[in-house]
């Protein structure tokens, strides 16, 4: 069985004293890939997931400016952008997005941001991988201004209910389910989960952030190794079999990123 964690942040400092023990972890799971977010701390610094990926090869690598960090980002850090876009092992653009949760960065300069980063990811032939939090109408509303369905993307740690995952998946994306899907008071989630077209699913952890049950509560850092707790609730609630899921996931993945793929190989 083989699996991908579709988003994890391996730059994280909690992984700092045993990453090679993690990514070892990862693989005798069953893990082929892991997808290392480039958002690191913003900008000017945007190479955090590629480090990884050319430390790794299993581990693959998004860039992208979080809208955390939106009030960061100038002309130089988007041109800087492009051209780490080109990198081989980037597969993606992300995560960016929305987030009013926190507001760290006004909500003006987010969308602005967000607007560029999607025409970047446009014209270098990348899915994009949207985070978004209590923002889904204004993010709608950016992905139906700015992109093109057939170019794909991923909604990380989908959080929606059934009607944001189906609005998502006619706009062209992925839903990728990650350790929240696990909890007990996650109905709406799950309801999502069920009701998702195969062809749609993918898997995450978000590590070191979101463990699954049965971890949650039990360790202080959620890894790689852990999604298959995810792609076993997903499995449960879809009515398939854990080596399905796994296998479909997978295969979503490298249909989702083949290009990319390509250019490694």
């Amino acid at each position: 069985m083989k699996l991908v964690d579709s988003h994890c942040h391996l730059d994280d400092r909690r992984f700092a004293d045993d990453l090679d023990a993690v990514v070892e972890r990862a693989q005798a799971a069953g893990l082929e890939y892991l997808v290392s977010i480039g958002t690191g701390d913003g900008p000017p610094d945007l190479e955090a997931g590629i480090r990884l990926a050319e430390r790794f090869t299993c581990v693959y690598a998004t860039v992208g400016i979080h809208p955390h960090d939106a009030s960061k980002s100038n002309e130089a850090a988007l041109k800087q952008l492009e051209s780490l876009a080109r990198h081989p092992k980037v597969v993606a653009i992300g995560e960016i997005g929305l987030d009013y949760h926190y507001e760290n960065s006004p909500r003006e300069i987010q969308r602005d941001v967000f607007a560029a980063q999607m025409d970047i990811a446009a014209c270098a032939g990348k899915p994009i991988v949207i985070h978004t939090r209590e923002a889904w109408g204004d993010t709608f509303a950016a992905l139906e201004r700015h992109w093109q369905p057939e170019r794909g993307g991923i909604m990380h740690c989908f959080s929606g209910g059934a009607p944001e995952g189906a609005r998502s998946v006619a706009l062209g994306f992925h839903l990728s389910f990650a350790g929240i899907l696990t909890y007990s008071n996650s109905e709406g989630l799950q309801e999502a989960a069920r009701a998702v077209p195969a062809d749609r699913i993918l898997v995450e952890t978000d590590a070191p952030y979101l463990a699954p049950v049965p971890y949650r509560g039990r360790v202080k850092r959620n890894e790689p190794a852990f999604v298959v707790e995810t792609a076993r609730k997903l499995a449960e609630l879809r009515g398939e079999k854990l080596e399905f899921v796994a296998q479909t996931t997978s295969q979503n993945w490298h249909n989702l990123v083949r290009a990319s793929l390509r250019e490694v190989a």
